[in-house]
């Protein structure tokens, strides 16, 4: 048996384990059923790869994340180790086909979703496997109070049945002790080892500050910490505006959302990852399986929907140990804009059914069928069909995705289907008139056999790669053959998939799922007070704050988070020193109350308290142009 020590060095390239890794992995080695708990950043991969590695036989791994199984597999495979993953979409012949390869084919990696778990064939196949060890990933997903509870996560349950003498090990970076003990008894430990790595991250510095200029203390921040930063955004607009405006300004940037096509996200990564883009603006659909160890800020331009999200987040600063910043930029508006973003647009139950009833409409699914059926889908225009407001349809079609009615698969796509009218003689008779488009129109004849016979659903990003061009000219190419009346043109673009995970039964479906609803909106209004608390406490220490929130105690505080600069600065400086500050940088001329901000080493809240007493005492006065100047000049 190869020690976990060999299997480290040979696949990753490391000679020593981080924190809590070994004995994470000697539990599981034991047999024993062990919960991990490992703050972002923590290797939580490692603790049951390298023991499924030393082991015989493959691991299954459960995961709700398709791009997080992606990535993994890639990773694995990348090293020279089998791995499959069971996603949406793949037929039942290669079903079949590649759970016969976990049994067969020396396979060390098996990752489903939750939902796999249903199938008779899937129960069968695992079954027969020579199963090593069962991994949760994303465990918090399980508990009912966990930040994104995913009731399919109550399947896991029977895997323990199929194989009930394999040990189990669950993993989460995020989790409350309601939700560890919740986790522990859901997946039927006992007597489990829990390994819990404190959240305490000394070198994170947490600050929060209340501008009313973000862009200007972004500005700020960027100009002094001249290294690799993520600022977070609401929405998918907003991550391009601030791209431009930070390019505008002599940053370096690129931005990141859902709706990029894959060769724009794996560029935007790549420019960010080998450091020719100083920030990555994203919304939080980024960060997942990406580890820079090299992030010096992240800051969040608008509130996170909860702590469990914001703590994932901002753990993506300073992983390689040195002095690093996670920053919330609020103002007086954002309190009201996260409860209207995360709070009044939680869907109602009969709001749900609607959704669900207009989204069988507008796939023309019959009632009583649609189970396994894979659907594009362009959000938008669904929108706009049924006059849903944008927000809390998104919302509903989520939870039917939590609560495994549906499964929502975010990506873009170009869905092009081409019949060509006229004969052969004909098109080349055209082509000779436009020999621009010859190498485009030959690419698809050879790749798509029987398009002059039937309607041919073509990959235009193949067909482009082929004709060494881009997408869009190829099409611009069909457009322009279709105005020619040379071919049948049907072009649409989607940014996600559906795919239905039961029958349509309309009300029948959402009762069953109605206690579950109203139970994760109780709980995602505890998560947004949470994130307000946190916000605009001022008078405890923010990693104290954090700490507390996931079950730590005795914990002193940080010293360089906001709160705690905050009150050295007070201590140190009387007033007296902070109005003396203050006259000497007006001697100088007029300044604003950011041009003192920049120039004295004091808090904001200080000075504007100085400021205040020096108005009311008439040393100081405020001219037009809203500057402070000395009143005897």
């Amino acid at each position: 048996m190869n020690h976990p020590i060999n299997i480290l060095e040979r696949y990753w390239k490391f000679t020593t384990f981080r924190p809590l890794q070994e004995n994470i992995i000697n539990s599981v080695l034991e047999g024993e059923d062990t919960f991990a708990l490992l703050p972002t950043g923590g290797g939580k991969s490692v603790c049951f790869q390298v023991p499924a590695l030393v082991k015989d036989g493959i691991c299954i791994v459960i995961s709700p994340l398709v791009a997080l199984m992606k990535d993994q597999v890639q990773a694995l495979e990348n090293k020279g180790i089998k791995a499959m993953a069971l996603t949406s979409g793949i037929s039942y012949k290669e079903l079949d086909t590649r759970l016969d390869n976990c049994i067969y084919g020396n396979y060390k990696f098996l990752y489903l979703s939750p939902e796999r778990l249903q199938q008779d064939i899937v129960q069968d196949r695992i079954r027969q496997m020579n199963v090593n060890l069962i991994a949760v990933d994303e465990a918090h997903c399980i508990s009912q109070w966990g930040n994104d509870f995913r009731p399919s996560y109550r399947n896991i349950i029977k895997l323990r049945e199929l194989q009930p003498t394999v040990n189990v090990i669950a993993l989460t970076a995020s989790a409350t002790p309601e939700v560890v003990d919740d986790i522990i008894k859901e997946l039927d430990f006992i007597s489990p080892k829990v390994f819990k790595q404190s959240f305490l991250r000394p070198n994170l510095a947490y600050m929060s500050f209340t501008e009313e200029d973000k862009l200007f203390r972004l500005k700020t921040i960027l100009t002094k910490n001249k290294a690799s930063s993520i600022v977070y955004v609401r929405n998918r607009k907003a991550t391009q505006d601030i791209s431009n405006f930070l390019e505008s300004n002599n940053f370096t940037a690129t931005f990141y959302h859902g709706g990029l096509t894959n060769t724009e996200k794996d560029t935007a990564i790549e420019s960010w990852m080998n450091n020719q883009k100083q920030v990555m603006v994203a919304t939080n659909a980024f960060g997942m399986g990406i580890d820079k160890p090299d992030v010096k800020t992240v800051i969040h331009l608008n509130l996170p929907e909860s702590l469990e999200s914001y703590f994932q987040e901002a753990g993506r600063a300073g992983r390689d140990g040195n002095k690093a910043f996670a920053v919330i930029l609020k103002n007086k508006s954002d309190d009201v804009l996260i409860e209207n973003q995360f709070l009044k647009v939680l869907p109602t139950i009969d709001f749900i059914k609607q959704v669900y009833r207009k989204l069988s409409s507008y796939f023309q699914v019959p009632y009583g069928e649609g189970q396994e059926e894979t659907f594009d889908f362009n959000f938008n225009r669904f929108c706009k069909t049924y006059g849903f407001n944008a927000l809390l349809a998104y919302n509903a079609i989520l939870l039917l995705d939590r609560t495994s009615i549906i499964t929502l698969s975010k990506q873009f796509n170009n869905r092009t289907k081409v019949l060509f009218k006229v004969s052969n003689s004909a098109l080349f008779n055209y082509l000779e008139t436009h020999a621009n488009i010859n190498i485009i129109v030959k690419s698809i004849l050879r790749t798509y056999g029987g398009i002059f016979e039937q309607e041919t659903k073509i990959n235009t990003l193949l067909i482009a790669g082929k004709a060494s061009t881009t997408e869009d000219k190829i099409i611009e190419t069909l457009i322009n053959l279709e105005k020619a009346d040379i071919i049948t043109l049907k072009h649409s673009k989607t940014d996600a998939q559906i795919t239905y995970l039961v029958p349509r039964e309309d009300n029948k479906t959402i009762n069953r799922i109605s206690k579950i609803i109203k139970q994760q909106n109780a709980l995602k209004e505890k998560q947004v007070l949470s994130v307000l608390n946190y916000a605009n406490n001022n008078n405890i220490c923010k990693s104290v704050q954090l700490l507390s929130y996931f079950g730590e105690t005795n914990v002193k505080d940080c010293g360089v988070c906001s709160v705690c600069i905050a009150r050295k600065n007070s201590k140190q400086a009387t007033s007296t020193e902070i109005k003396k500050g203050i006259i000497n940088a007006l001697e100088t001329g007029e300044l604003s109350s950011r041009g003192l901000f920049e120039r004295l080493s004091f808090s904001e809240e200080s000075i504007n308290l100085q400021l205040q007493e020096l108005l009311e005492h008439q040393i100081i006065s405020i001219t037009k142009n809203n500057k402070y100047k000395l009143a005897h000049i």
